[in-house]
């Protein structure tokens, strides 16, 4: 029996009702939720070949016409690819197929219809500031499955929701989709609406924004680009696949060649307004996961750090001596202001802490 658009629904229905995250897809395997970041097996047949390229055809069709036989060559000449599709009245799913050991397997991450708020993903006020900031380098940094995106969508909700701007997004593909409510917002999706980021990106200078949100910093184009996009009073906001603030510095210099890193460290101090870094913390309730947050605002010692006046690691004390004075605060703070408020347990805090006497540093406050 064929794998139908009915059955890929139930799948995402069980897949909500369970709060999973993602959904694995593989051949000869039972499908697979990402609940609360673990992977979970789910009670279901094995999928077949055919079950896969069923699956396939659904979501390859959607976005483009295609037949099946044109649809089975374009899985044949490719490795991976990435794309969207609509379950309807449910959510989007962002997909990436695969072939691994000659094998095919679909990896779906599920979006939500309606657009998170910085609210109820918990994350600090000082994101609304950073958020309706007029220009600048903010950058959202983050391990897979950290939930930039979800981060960077709540950001242009909120100045969607309070500023009347242009906000052009150029992403691969496209997640959340906006409402028009205060802002006038313009998506556009790589290989549907733009070639790819840097053109995109070129253009995006030449259509009057005001903010500019990019999916990803992936070269040096981009980042290049993005900066000077900061440097001439556009708001610009996008992700990275970094850990905190100092990694963001240190990642983002090393990109470029030796020659150009000086370049690259003074127009970084003079762009970048803010690094918002987070990872995933289980809930003391057992209710799923909340952010641990460490924002680093831009300041005359954070620039100082930037350039190679003071040393790198530094910028840890800056950001520290900033909670409650410029916005900036520490993974450890962020931490302990979770604890005191008992959304996580000590031992939560520890694992993710960076200091290793963390829980003895609680007891002299």
């Amino acid at each position: 029996m064929g794998f139908t658009e009915k059955n890929l629904q139930d799948l995402v229905n069980l897949a909500i009702s369970n709060e999973a995250s993602d959904i694995h897809i593989r051949e000869n395997e039972r499908p697979c939720f990402r609940i609360r970041g673990v992977l979970t097996s789910i009670k279901s047949p094995e999928l077949t070949h055919d079950n896969i390229m069923d699956i396939c055809n659904l979501i390859i069709a959607n976005e483009q016409t295609q037949t099946k036989d044109e649809i089975k060559k374009i899985i044949e000449n490719i490795s991976e690819k990435d794309g969207s599709y609509d379950v309807p009245d449910l959510c989007r799913l962002r997909y990436n197929i695969l072939k691994f050991q000659k094998k095919i397997a679909i990896i779906f991450r599920i979006i939500r219809l309606n657009v998170p708020t910085i609210e109820e993903l918990g994350l600090p006020d000082a994101v609304k500031t950073i958020a309706l900031s007029s220009r600048g380098l903010v950058l959202v940094t983050g391990t897979t499955g950290s939930g930039k995106s979800s981060t960077l969508a709540a950001m242009i909700n909120h100045i969607n929701n309070n500023k009347r701007v242009h906000i052009i997004t150029i992403e691969d593909p496209v997640e959340f989709v906006y409402p028009q409510i205060k802002s006038r917002i313009t998506q556009r999706e790589i290989g549907t609406d733009t070639k790819n980021f840097h053109l995109a990106l070129r253009s995006a200078l030449r259509q009057d924004p005001n903010v500019i949100s990019i999916g990803e910093m992936r070269d040096t184009e981009t980042i290049s680009i993005a900066l000077k996009a900061a440097e001439t009073g556009h708001l610009v906001l996008s992700t990275i696949h970094t850990t905190d603030a100092i990694t963001t510095i240190s990642r983002l210099i090393s990109m470029f060649p030796s020659e150009e890193q000086e370049n690259v460290r003074k127009r970084l101090a003079d762009g970048l307004y803010s690094t918002i870094s987070q990872r995933l913390v289980k809930r003391a309730d057992g209710k799923g996961m909340c952010p641990a947050i460490e924002i680093m605002i831009n300041t005359p010692g954070i620039k100082d750090c930037i350039l190679g006046k003071e040393d790198l690691m530094k910028m840890y004390t800056y950001i520290t001596k900033g909670e409650g004075h410029t916005g900036s605060i520490s993974f450890d703070q962020y931490l302990k202001k979770l604890l005191h408020k008992k959304i996580i347990t000590d031992k939560v805090a520890a694992e993710a802490a960076s200091a290793s006497d963390f829980l003895k540093s609680l007891e002299f406050e």
